[in-house]
């Protein structure tokens, strides 16, 4: 396996989350322009494939509620 920048590996693993989620909300399984250049990364994300060469765990069907202001919101 080639040597990814750090940079690049955030942007295949989130290219994956992104595919699983749309997998989920029910969308098709067509990669979205703003995500070709991590197409294959989508796609493993959408068909609920483990990330070639990453360490990801599955999307918690809570995705968005963990996500949510309050969810990343520092304490005042």
């Amino acid at each position: 396996m080639m040597a990814v920048a750090k940079k690049d590996q955030e942007r295949i693993t989130y290219a994956w989350m992104y595919g699983a989620q749309a997998r989920k909300d029910g969308k098709e399984r067509a990669v979205p322009q703003s995500w070709d250049e991590y197409a294959d990364a989508w796609l493993q994300g959408f068909d609920g494939e483990a990330l070639t060469g990453g360490k990801t765990k599955p999307v918690s069907d809570q995705l968005e509620a963990e996500l949510d202001e309050a969810g990343i919101s520092k304490p005042v």
